[in-house]
């Protein structure tokens, strides 16, 4: 079975940095993608980062480019989302997730997955 359990979440202040854990468990590294995503109290859930852990192909949303970067350790079954330049708006409970690959497909829609973590709690104050 699929295992995802997310972790690192915590109290910022804006400006810092954050690094979530994701421990996957149970499934071939390069048959899967892996996302992140946040649920703001009152909002969608959204999507922030994509890889393909075939070859760490990566996508970002458009509020988290060139601020987050999302990373593999294949030794460790661990993917990694970096947070830095947080900002009070990153606030949310963050999820990682898994999909089989389909070529190079990514995508950021969380109906598209179908296996989840729990949520880690991330809130930046400002």
């Amino acid at each position: 079975d699929v295992q995802l359990q997310a972790s690192g979440g915590g109290l910022v202040q804006a400006g810092g940095s954050r690094r979530l854990s994701c421990a996957a468990l149970g499934f071939t590294f390069r048959d899967y993608v892996i996302g992140w995503f946040r649920q703001a109290p009152g909002k969608e859930r959204e999507g922030v980062a994509s890889l393909l852990l075939r070859d760490g192909d990566a996508d970002y949303a458009g509020p988290v480019k060139g601020r987050f970067t999302i990373s593999v350790d294949e030794a460790k079954r661990a993917v990694y989302l970096q947070m830095n330049s947080l900002k009070p708006e990153d606030t949310g409970v963050y999820y990682c997730a898994a999909r089989p690959r389909r070529g190079t497909f990514h995508t950021l829609t969380w109906l598209d997955y179908m296996h989840w973590g729990q949520g880690t709690l991330v809130t930046v104050s400002s």
